[in-house]
């Protein structure tokens, strides 16, 4: 019995030890590990490397548009700028617009902060002897000193000119050390200069350094046209027809063609295709917009002065009136029988009979009221008061 027993604590040890065991125990989900935040992937994203220099670059002029001050305003200026030095080209500017470089960086932070301490020596080199034979920094550093930018209109490791892309396109590469120079046409343009439209546009205007190309009316398919509107459209569109005789597409009128609304509608033919409009709620078919245009009115509607009116509130008031007449006439005939014995005591009873009635009506039949609108002169008196 002893050695039973001591089996069974063996296995339940057994099947505690997993849970006993600080190492399996699972741990909570560490959100740094799976990306961090979206501000976080931005300010760890890598750039290119013409992006990340002109970024950095970014960061540079604003640190200089930020000091751009009198550092020593007032006194003798003559003094000061032999004592002192210019503080536009002074080294404490230098080190005011360096400590704050790439804070105002959103994409690519860490990347900035790494060219900032790659190109220090650049820096400082432009700083002291570049700023005015060479005002422009991104020239300077970015294209000329680091090569890893071309000039506007130049692309490629060896900078070569862009293509013009008819000014409807932008060379792939732009700027860059990278691309190969092709054109990346705009919507509706083609051709490796970007000279030519595509089928679904037309040419509007062309001369040696221009070309402009509008879109074909809504009627043409992916054949093309020849011009503007729907007379020039070589195939037509689904809902348009060729005319055999005039030429170009015409609107099909779908309405009338096939009929394509359930009875509680009504079509309404568009441009090339149709819409189908729940009818008025007092109509059973119509075929417009209103109570009007009803093929036959709905249930608890009749036809009044060629509108579909609704009855059933008469109709309820009347019930009503009947139901309540009736009412009168019982209370009439029940207190003729219950006082039949006493004249005068019916006659009594009948006269407050009738002096209910005729108050009840009264006020039954009897308008509310508008109040009455305040003068002139007291509605000025409160907005005084306010």
């Amino acid at each position: 019995m002893r050695q039973t027993g001591g089996i069974i604590a063996c296995f339940l040890v057994l099947a505690l030890l997993p849970f006993l065991s600080l190492g399996d125990i699972s741990k909570p989900p560490s959100y740094s590990a799976g990306g961090g935040t979206k501000k976080d992937k931005l300010k760890t994203e890598k750039l290119p490397p013409c992006k990340a220099c002109t970024v950095f670059v970014n960061s540079f002029r604003d640190g200089i548009k930020r000091t751009e001050r009198a550092k020593h305003d007032g006194g003798d200026a003559a003094w000061e700028e032999e004592r002192l030095g210019s503080y536009k080209t002074s080294e404490l500017r230098l080190v005011e617009i360096q400590e704050r470089l790439c804070t105002d960086v959103v994409r690519g932070e860490d990347q900035c902060h790494q060219l900032a301490e790659e190109y220090e020596s650049q820096i400082e080199e432009w700083w002291k002897n570049h700023q005015t034979t060479h005002p422009d920094l991104h020239r300077w550093l970015c294209v000329e000193q680091a090569t890893v930018c071309c000039p506007d209109g130049f692309y490629g490791p060896n900078c070569d000119a862009c293509p013009t892309c008819f000014g409807n396109g932008k060379c792939k590469g732009n700027g860059t050390r990278k691309g190969n120079g092709k054109c990346a046409c705009d919507e509706g343009y083609t051709g490796d200069n970007c000279d030519s439209c595509t089928e679904e546009y037309y040419q509007a205007f062309r001369d040696e350094t221009k070309l402009l190309c509008s879109r074909c009316h809504i009627a043409c398919a992916s054949g093309g046209c020849t011009g503007a509107g729907p007379n020039a459209c070589r195939v037509c569109r689904g809902g348009w027809v060729m005319d055999g005789t005039r030429g170009g597409c015409v609107d099909v009128d779908e309405c009338i063609k096939e009929a394509p609304c359930t009875k509680q509608q009504f079509c309404v033919n568009n441009e090339g295709s149709y819409s189908c409009l729940e009818c008025d709620k007092s109509c059973d078919g119509c075929h417009g917009d209103g109570p009007d245009l009803c093929e036959k009115c709905a249930a608890g509607y009749e036809l009044r002065d060629g509108m579909c009116t609704d009855t059933s509130n008469e109709k309820r008031n009347q019930y009503a009136t009947f139901t309540r007449y009736l009412t009168y006439l019982g209370l009439c005939i029940a207190t003729c029988i219950v006082l039949q014995n006493s004249t005068w005591l019916a006659a009594l009873v009948g006269l407050a009979v009738a002096v209910y009635i005729s108050v009840s009506e009264y006020w039954l039949n009897t308008a509310p009221q508008q109040p009455a609108a305040p003068s002139p002169r007291i509605l000025d008196e409160i907005l005084q008061q306010h």
